[in-house]
Protein backbone atom coordinates (compact mmCIF):
# COMPACT_ATOMS: atom_id res chain seq x y z
CA UNK A 1 0.00 0.00 0.00
CA UNK A 2 1.00 3.60 -0.91
CA UNK A 3 0.01 6.37 2.26
CA UNK A 4 0.68 9.81 0.91
CA UNK A 5 0.70 12.26 4.09
CA UNK A 6 -0.23 15.90 2.76
CA UNK A 7 -1.28 17.55 5.92
CA UNK A 8 0.96 16.86 8.96
CA UNK A 9 4.38 16.65 8.04
CA UNK A 10 5.59 14.23 11.01
CA UNK A 11 2.41 11.79 10.39
CA UNK A 12 5.42 8.93 9.66
CA UNK A 13 7.35 9.44 12.99
CA UNK A 14 6.01 6.16 14.47
CA UNK A 15 7.29 4.05 11.45
CA UNK A 16 10.44 3.48 13.35
CA UNK A 17 8.58 2.19 15.78
CA UNK A 18 6.38 -0.09 13.73
CA UNK A 19 9.64 -1.60 11.82
CA UNK A 20 10.55 -2.07 15.21
CA UNK A 21 8.11 -4.92 15.49
CA UNK A 22 9.14 -6.23 12.36
CA UNK A 23 6.81 -3.56 9.80
CA UNK A 24 8.04 -3.40 5.92
CA UNK A 25 7.46 0.58 5.35
CA UNK A 26 9.80 2.78 3.49
CA UNK A 27 9.58 5.95 3.79
CA UNK A 28 9.97 8.62 0.96
CA UNK A 29 9.62 11.90 1.88
CA UNK A 30 6.08 12.48 2.88
CA UNK A 31 5.14 8.77 1.41
CA UNK A 32 5.37 5.40 2.80
CA UNK A 33 5.29 2.52 0.84
CA UNK A 34 3.97 0.00 2.96
CA UNK A 35 4.48 -3.86 2.41
CA UNK A 36 2.43 -6.89 4.40
CA UNK A 37 4.27 -9.38 6.50
CA UNK A 38 3.46 -12.68 7.90
CA UNK A 39 3.63 -10.94 11.62
CA UNK A 40 4.65 -8.57 13.54
CA UNK A 41 6.72 -8.90 17.23
CA UNK A 42 6.06 -7.39 20.30
CA UNK A 43 8.68 -4.87 20.83
CA UNK A 44 8.90 -1.68 23.73
CA UNK A 45 7.57 1.08 21.52
CA UNK A 46 7.53 4.66 22.22
CA UNK A 47 3.86 6.61 21.17
CA UNK A 48 5.18 10.44 19.63
CA UNK A 49 1.54 11.30 19.27
CA UNK A 50 -2.18 10.33 19.50
CA UNK A 51 -2.18 8.47 16.12
CA UNK A 52 1.32 6.95 16.97
CA UNK A 53 -0.41 5.76 20.31
CA UNK A 54 -2.94 3.99 18.95
CA UNK A 55 -1.49 2.52 15.78
CA UNK A 56 1.28 1.00 18.32
CA UNK A 57 -1.05 -0.55 20.88
CA UNK A 58 -2.83 -2.12 17.83
CA UNK A 59 0.02 -3.31 16.17
CA UNK A 60 1.15 -4.90 19.95
CA UNK A 61 -2.58 -6.40 20.02
CA UNK A 62 -1.60 -8.43 16.66
CA UNK A 63 2.15 -8.87 17.51
CA UNK A 64 3.34 -12.38 18.34
CA UNK A 65 4.63 -11.35 22.11
CA UNK A 66 4.28 -8.64 24.68
CA UNK A 67 4.58 -5.22 23.63
CA UNK A 68 5.41 -1.89 25.85
CA UNK A 69 4.08 0.91 24.63
CA UNK A 70 5.95 4.22 26.76
CA UNK A 71 4.63 7.48 26.40
CA UNK A 72 0.96 5.77 26.26
CA UNK A 73 -0.33 9.90 27.82
CA UNK A 74 -0.66 10.77 23.87
CA UNK A 75 -3.48 8.88 23.84
CA UNK A 76 -5.78 9.63 26.70
CA UNK A 77 -6.20 13.34 24.84
CA UNK A 78 -8.52 10.84 22.42
CA UNK A 79 -9.67 7.56 23.34
CA UNK A 80 -11.42 7.78 26.86
CA UNK A 81 -10.66 4.41 28.81
CA UNK A 82 -9.27 2.82 26.18
CA UNK A 83 -8.17 -0.14 27.62
CA UNK A 84 -10.94 -1.22 29.12
CA UNK A 85 -12.75 -0.92 26.10
CA UNK A 86 -10.34 -2.88 24.60
CA UNK A 87 -10.03 -5.59 27.09
CA UNK A 88 -13.79 -6.14 26.81
CA UNK A 89 -12.95 -6.79 22.67
CA UNK A 90 -10.80 -9.54 24.72
CA UNK A 91 -7.15 -7.71 24.79
CA UNK A 92 -4.84 -8.32 27.10
CA UNK A 93 -4.05 -4.47 27.86
CA UNK A 94 -3.16 -2.65 30.98
CA UNK A 95 -0.80 0.20 32.69
CA UNK A 96 2.27 0.26 33.84
CA UNK A 97 5.36 2.04 35.05
CA UNK A 98 8.36 1.74 33.96
CA UNK A 99 11.36 3.85 35.16
CA UNK A 100 12.09 7.10 33.31
CA UNK A 101 8.44 6.41 31.73
CA UNK A 102 5.75 6.57 34.30
CA UNK A 103 2.91 5.91 31.29
CA UNK A 104 3.17 3.05 29.33
CA UNK A 105 0.83 0.75 28.22
CA UNK A 106 1.97 -3.58 28.65
CA UNK A 107 0.00 -5.25 25.40
CA UNK A 108 -0.31 -8.60 24.20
Amino acid sequence: ATVTETVFENRFMHVQELQRMGADIELRGHTALVRGVETLSGAQVMATDLRASACLVLAGLVAEGQTVVDRIYHIDRGYDCIEEKLAQCGARIRRVSRGQYPHAASVS
